[in-house]
């Protein structure tokens, strides 16, 4: 049954109107994206075969235009869509991080980095660079690894925060295993970046670890900026 054919107050887009977004499956607000159904599956069922294969809304973001491809009403046009979906909200994000201090903003700064990089199946190393009123500046991608390791050179990080004239720096790297604590070279590499970057007055706010679906492993939160022997 099209959707159309259903009881207005049961239909995604009207409910959407009457009780806002929050009230939606995942299903049902992927289905007002998708807007057409295929032969013999409205939206919602394309919607729910979708988040059934990808496993959840992040992977069906980070899927390539090949895996997005091979699902049945699913083409370029869609892919292109998804993306464009997915770089407004990471750039909305950016503007808030922008506007107001790191400080105050520290939900904000953990749903940018888990929209940027929680899906991905390798592992990459990023600095969000802040001016003297922790306002970003810029965001860099600096490393890219694979599903286990990956090679961070603090020289190269601290060229980037001169390149930036940046006076602070927000680091973050994901596991794609899906573990969230972080590890001993994790330890040492944030030691060593926290020395580095202290010879340049470059202040080392935090240090996320993004996995998954997990909450953000924040470094300052644990106190480990200032102690396990990162001081």
């Amino acid at each position: 049954m099209a959707i159309n054919d259903w009881p207005a107050d049961e239909r995604p887009r009207e409910r959407l109107l009457a009780r806002g977004a929050g009230a939606l499956s995942d299903a049902e607000l992927l289905a007002i994206f998708l807007r057409t159904g295929i032969r013999g599956k409205s939206a919602v069922d394309l919607a729910r075969e979708l988040l059934s294969r990808f496993g959840s809304l992040s992977r069906l973001f980070a899927a390539s235009q090949e895996e997005i491809a091979q699902v049945p009403g699913m083409g370029s046009a869609k892919y292109a869509q998804l993306q464009a979906v997915l770089e407004m909200s990471r750039r909305a994000l950016a503007e808030e991080l922008a506007e107001g201090e790191f400080l105050n903003s520290p939900q904000t700064v953990r749903d940018y980095l888990r929209l940027s990089m929680a899906a991905l199946p390798h592992e990459v190393f990023t600095a969000l660079w802040l001016d003297a009123r922790n306002r970003l500046i810029a965001s860099d991608e600096l490393f890219r690894g694979t599903l286990t390791q990956t090679s961070v050179y603090p020289r190269e990080v601290v060229k980037r925060a001169l390149a930036h004239n940046a006076a602070a720096v927000v680091l973050a790297h994901n596991h794609p295993s899906g573990a969230s604590d972080p590890s001993p070279s994790d330890m040492s590499l944030t030691r060593e970046l926290k020395k580095a970057l202290a010879l340049v007055e470059v202040r080392l706010l935090d240090h996320f670890v993004i996995a998954g679906n997990r909450p953000p492993f924040s470094f300052a939160e644990r106190g480990l900026l200032e102690g396990q022997g990162i001081a």
